[in-house]
């Protein structure tokens, strides 16, 4: 087991191997819509590449889930595949948002040996996901056409 300090500096060790691998500006927070961003994720079972809709108004938050959801067959045809959508997703806080993912299991942060592995996925799903949305991002951020 790592101490808190240990598991810190892994995790930090872990991005920085990441961005030194893979170095490149991803999209991110940077959409142009509010409350509305990709994100990695990692821990010791799985890791993950996220679209989170935190938008505090619910009708707003749904209605941009519902937009991407409407592309769903071609975003799975042509983008990426095994995405899990939920259109009411409660964090461990208690929020609840929108949440589209792709995870890889039984790999974990703290064992170097499924970085490589762990970054290849980041890679190939992250950018997927940005291709996507750079192609219908119009589509998307139209809310008012609903």
């Amino acid at each position: 087991m790592y101490s808190k300090e240990e598991t810190q500096k892994l995790k930090r060790e872990f991005w920085v191997t990441f961005a030194e691998k893979h170095p490149r500006k991803w999209v991110l927070y940077d959409t142009k819509i509010k409350d509305f961003s990709f994100k990695f994720y990692v821990d010791n079972k799985k890791a993950q590449v996220l679209i989170d809709i935190e938008h505090r108004n619910d009708e707003k938050r749904i209605a941009y889930f519902e937009k991407i959801e409407a592309l769903k067959n071609i975003l799975e045809d042509e983008f990426i595949k095994d995405l899990v959508f939920e259109k009411d997703y409660t964090l461990e806080s208690g929020k609840t948002i929108s949440r589209i993912w792709v995870e890889k299991v039984g790999v974990g942060v703290s064992n170097r040996n499924y970085w490589d592995e762990i970054f290849d996925f980041y890679n190939e799903k992250m950018n997927a996901l940005e291709l996507f949305y750079r192609e219908y991002d119009e589509f998307i951020k139209d809310i008012e056409k609903i």
